[in-house]
């Protein structure tokens, strides 16, 4: 058993440790460019994080058979570890406990800098990314960012790449969530009818009303949406984000003030990540929050109401 001057003098330890390595770790910017990851590849204290989406029809790799990573990237599985059923509604954000269990396992903490990278394939995959990125985010982690056009890109220019990913060294990583970053179905509810900008992410069918997610027990939109589909953010041609000015006129068409209190949703709180990405990290819209339970969260109860393409009630 250690006497108290002997637990001090380790505490202090510790902790100078940490400072150490939270220097040590490389400043990231939201957005990643691959010039940037590649010339810091071998920087200590840098975590490569990719995303291994699987889809939730039989969950196979969304890649080539020989998966490729980057140099010195260890893997996780999207939506794995990282969501879950609360309170109800699948999809959710996994618990913090569950998460921080995750996190040190595979070497994350405060003390580190992680740059997520996603597949580049498509929208929906993007948004694996800005979810994982959106997670870490709302965990208390502010040294975060996303590799702009992902693997597809990273290939494409040509940069090494590895066919195993590595394997993670443990952690301690304690959370502390940032409330500013999330919305609950009743503060959804408080709001609707408010200045408050309720954004739908979904493409224009979910947003009238035409298609619907298998999940949710009825189509249509939150009372008073607007729609902004995240798609409209990507470059198809490369992966990547248009360039900001670009991304600037096509947030501006639907919100003109970067001070209004803006709620992001789509299904189930995953594309809706991409806008609050793009809008709250590059574009500095303040106040953006993202609703997890989303479109099936809130027509669990039929009580709620929606609105369809006409403007009618579902």
């Amino acid at each position: 058993m250690l006497r108290p001057f002997t637990r001090l003098v380790a505490a202090v330890a510790t902790v100078a440790i940490s400072a150490t390595a939270a220097l040590s770790a490389p400043a990231l910017t939201p957005l990643v460019s691959t010039e940037w990851l590649q010339a810091h590849l071998d920087e200590e204290g840098l975590v490569i994080l990719d995303v291994d989406f699987r889809s939730a029809k039989g969950g196979e790799k969304k890649e080539a058979a020989k998966p490729t990573y980057v140099p010195g990237a260890i893997t996780t599985t999207y939506p794995g570890p990282w969501r879950s059923e609360q309170d109800g509604v699948p999809g959710q954000m996994a618990s913090v406990e569950g998460l921080e269990t995750y996190l040190s396992s595979i070497g994350i903490n405060e003390d580190v800098a992680v740059v997520v990278v996603q597949s580049g394939e498509n929208g929906t995959d993007f948004s694996a990314g800005t979810r994982v990125y959106w997670t870490l985010k709302e965990l208390g982690l502010s040294n975060v960012g996303l590799l702009d056009g992902g693997m597809r890109a990273w290939k494409a220019e040509g940069r090494p790449v590895r066919h195993e990913a590595a394997t993670p060294d443990a952690a301690f990583f304690t959370a502390e969530p940032d409330p500013t970053l999330t919305i609950s179905t009743d503060e959804v509810a408080e709001s609707v009818g408010t200045d408050t900008v309720l954004l739908d992410a979904r493409p224009a069918s979910f947003f009238e009303g035409k298609a619907k997610h298998k999940l949710a027990p009825r189509p249509g939109r939150l009372p008073g949406a607007v729609d902004l589909d995240y798609n409209a953010f990507i470059d198809v041609e490369t992966g990547k984000l248009k360039s900001k000015a670009e991304l600037a006129l096509i947030a501006s068409v639907q919100l003109a003030d970067k001070k209004a209190n803006i709620v992001s949703y789509c299904n189930t709180g995953h594309w809706a990540s991409a806008n609050w990405f793009v809008l709250h990290e590059l574009l500095g819209y303040e106040n953006v929050r993202l609703y997890d339970a989303s479109m099936v969260g809130w027509t669990l109860d039929p009580k709620r109401p929606v609105l369809l393409g006409d403007g009618t009630k579902g």
